[in-house]
């Protein structure tokens, strides 16, 4: 179910599941919408059924916390999906694919194996750049989330626009402001 696991390629899948439910519409609706996610993703999907979409819409809520809270409860998140989905990492060449690492069992459900990669992919990352670089956008309009692995750059929205839009709003609610008095 994985092909090649990079630390980056696993981050921006836990960022980008996290991603798929915002103020926007649902993006996962349907199996034809998970088997392009994961697509998109570079896994060669297989086969994909309705109730694989419920499924990860449970892992995608129970990893969400992880942008949102004090770095004690996210490693508390991360530590409880290690332990439930993730497998002492094994060498696979599946269905001709090149070398790569497993770190959910073999006959995993999409469900199991995005709470398991997607964990170790945060887990890594919080390890390697603290806490503070994983957040959900200050935007008050926004619930996405991001990762920051710039040490000088801290982050506190998901895009320059987000960031554009609430300077914006702060400016001209600073000179309504000085336009009433």
């Amino acid at each position: 179910m994985e092909s090649l696991q990079t630390p980056d390629r696993l981050i921006g899948l836990a960022v980008d599941l996290v991603n798929t439910r915002t103020l926007e519409p649902e993006r996962l609706t349907s199996a034809a919408a998970l088997s392009r996610f994961l697509l998109d993703h570079g896994e060669p999907v297989a086969e994909v059924h309705e109730d694989d979409v419920a499924q990860v819409r449970a892992v995608r809520e129970r990893i969400r916390p992880v942008f949102h809270s004090e770095p004690r409860e996210a490693a508390r998140i991360l530590n409880e999906l290690l332990a439930e989905y993730a497998v002492r990492p094994y060498l696979s060449d599946h269905d001709g694919a090149p070398w790569h690492l497993h770190v959910a069992k073999p006959e995993a459900t999409w469900a199991e194996w995005l709470a398991a990669a997607t964990a170790l992919g945060l887990a890594g990352f919080a390890a390697g750049h603290g806490f503070q670089a994983i957040g959900a956008c200050a935007a008050a309009d926004c619930e996405r989330v991001f990762v920051n692995p710039a040490e000088r750059r801290p982050r506190r929205f998901c895009t320059p626009t987000c960031a554009g839009r609430t300077r914006v709003a702060s400016y001209r609610a600073r000179q309504s402001l000085r336009n009433e008095n």
